[in-house]
């Protein structure tokens, strides 16, 4: 997972594009400067299924593409005679939804014979700590936690990271969507369960924190127990929602900082970084007070970060990223 760190993007007008789940996103960025970061949810368009739906997810991104860039190039007061280059996620994320983005950002490429450079998604959440205000420089070490990723990376320079530690089953962020869906709160869940969590006693309920081997995480157990607690209230779960959030809440989070901190002491690491959208959480931002995060409007999926990330990557010339494919999982 390392790239060649070059930083030459910094004088270059950079259109990301992100769709690799459920958000459309477009951005402009020159330098760490946004120029622009527009995203569209489809939050609403899944609460009734309860969760994500991929085929739903991707028709909707051919529906919303072509707008969202629009109205980025808008808020920036420029149009595409402007784009020096553009970004995309390339994956990991939902193969349909990410061949969406990658069309759409290879036909604006190719339109006006420009650049392409394709983003990891993992490394766009780390290259969001680089955008102002109060860009982060590494090194560091980083939790990224997300919907679909909890992992431990060290970051050397830019461009680069290091994997340390990840998950053996659930993501923190799936985690907390899955608690959410036991308690009956909507769609998405991490953020229902954090706002219901500030009315309960986070001690109310003794939940596992799972120790396994090296700097890795499981989430499989706190869920399980949850699952037990709320089938042992036999349906009387609404006088006890609220310590219930609070209880699993505090678990989730005891896990991740106390192996972000055990992983800082073994490598040494003087910063600490949080990235992703379990970033958002505020018992995890209270809990680690010193660690540098995103704007929230940076954690959850946008495109500034992808166009971050673009600035430390080789961009590929017209016609070579043609051929381009998406790819589903982690790389």
């Amino acid at each position: 997972m390392e790239g060649p760190g070059l930083g030459a993007g910094d004088a270059l007008l950079i259109l990301g594009l992100e769709t690799s789940c459920d958000e459309t996103a477009a951005a402009l960025i020159k330098g760490g400067e946004i120029r622009s970061n527009v995203v569209s949810s489809q939050a609403d368009l899944h609460a009734r299924f309860g969760g994500v739906v991929p085929e739903v997810a991707s028709r909707r991104h051919l529906e919303l593409v072509v707008p969202v860039v629009r109205e980025a190039l808008d808020e920036a007061e420029a149009s595409l005679e402007d784009v020096d280059t553009v970004a995309v996620t390339q994956g990991p994320g939902l193969i349909g939804a990410l061949l969406v983005g990658l069309s759409a950002a290879k036909a604006l490429a190719w339109g006006r014979g420009l650049p392409l450079v394709p983003v990891n998604h993992l490394h766009g959440h780390v290259a969001s700590l680089y955008l102002e205000p109060g860009p982060l420089e590494p090194p560091f070490l980083c939790l990224l936690a997300s919907g679909g990723h909890t992992m431990l990376v060290d970051v050397p320079e830019h461009g680069a990271f290091r994997p340390i530690g990840t998950t053996l089953d659930d993501a923190a962020g799936e985690a907390f969507d899955k608690g959410a869906r036991l308690l009956g709160l909507g769609y998405p869940g991490g953020a229902e369960l954090d706002r219901l969590a500030r009315e309960g006693d986070p001690g109310a309920f003794d939940f596992p924190v799972a120790r396994v081997p090296g700097l890795d995480f499981s989430f499989s157990g706190v869920k399980t127990a949850l699952l037990y607690e709320v089938r042992g209230l036999d349906g009387n779960v609404d006088d006890r929602r609220a310590d219930l959030a609070a209880s699993y809440q505090r678990a989730i989070v005891r896990a991740l900082v106390e192996r972000t901190l055990e992983a800082a002491e073994r490598t040494g690491a003087k910063r600490i970084a949080v990235v992703g959208g379990v970033a958002a959480n505020s018992e995890l931002r209270a809990s680690l007070p010193d660690a540098k995060a995103p704007p929230l409007a940076l954690c959850t999926d946008n495109a500034a970060m992808i166009a971050s990330a673009a600035r430390y990557v080789e961009a590929i010339q017209p016609p070579g990223y043609l051929a381009l494919d998406a790819y589903a999982s982690a790389v």
